[in-house]
């Protein structure tokens, strides 16, 4: 894990109280605070939560690439943090925020949560509910390892 700040906010007594899994993370859902939307899921350490309310920008810890990982840094849609909350029982982190530029995700979209259930249990499948924004080609310097994949479903057209 990342070292924990200097300034000892890892070691406040607002921090000790989330309950963290035994690999010391906490999820954390990302709303918009003006529509209420839920646009995106995530994790965050000790220091990421710590470097949230210091910045006021939201900061996660990135499960694959080991470290933290400020929302917006390379594409520039940085999310404003208005209000964090903790369910009750202290172990999911909720954070009310303003998305930047209105795209959540790597894929371009507002939410990560573009996909809709549609049918029933034998024979419903995922579609595509919402729309690419912008090209994540165009966002960012690499393109996201799954960005090529969501965005190829959005430009399949069906057979007539």
């Amino acid at each position: 894990m990342a070292t924990p700040p200097n300034n000892g906010l890892a070691k406040a007594k607002w921090l000790k109280k989330v309950q963290w899994d035994e690999n010391g993370l906490v999820p954390v859902i990302a709303q918009e605070a003006g529509s209420n939307d839920v646009l995106m899921f995530a994790w965050m350490n000790r220091e990421a939560l710590a470097r949230t309310v210091e910045l006021g920008e939201a900061v996660y810890w990135s499960r694959s690439r080991k470290k933290l990982w400020h929302k917006g840094e390379e594409s520039g849609h940085v999310q404003k943090v208005l209000e964090i909350r903790l369910d009750c029982d202290e172990d999911v982190v909720l954070l009310k925020i303003e998305q930047a530029g209105g795209i959540a995700c790597h894929t371009g979209r507002h939410s990560c949560f573009f996909q809709k259930f549609e049918g029933d249990a034998l024979e419903g499948d995922w579609q595509v509910a919402e729309p690419v924004l912008k090209d994540p080609a165009t966002i960012y310097p690499e393109p996201a390892k799954t960005a090529p994949k969501a965005v190829a479903k959005t430009t399949k057209t069906k057979p007539t």
